[in-house]
């Protein structure tokens, strides 16, 4: 039996209570086991508010001069 990775799927609850889910990349008459869970609301005031933010650098390879640094005033 070859494994295969999780596939997460993002889809809302229609007004059936039921949803749709297409385009999956497994060959018909896969077997499949799916597992429906509520997507988390973003806490306010969470203990990772920075998770998933992007980080970027502004000229990260410059190099800094011993004037620049605090600690060494």
């Amino acid at each position: 039996m070859e494994h295969m990775d999780a596939v997460r799927i993002e889809t809302t609850v229609d007004e059936h209570g039921e949803v749709r889910v297409t385009k999956l990349p497994f060959p018909a008459g896969e077997p499949v086991e799916v597992i429906v869970v509520p997507k988390p609301a973003r806490q306010r005031g969470s203990r990772f508010p920075l998770r998933g933010v992007p980080i970027t650098y502004d000229r990260p390879t410059d190099p800094v001069a011993e004037e620049d640094w605090d600690a060494l005033r």
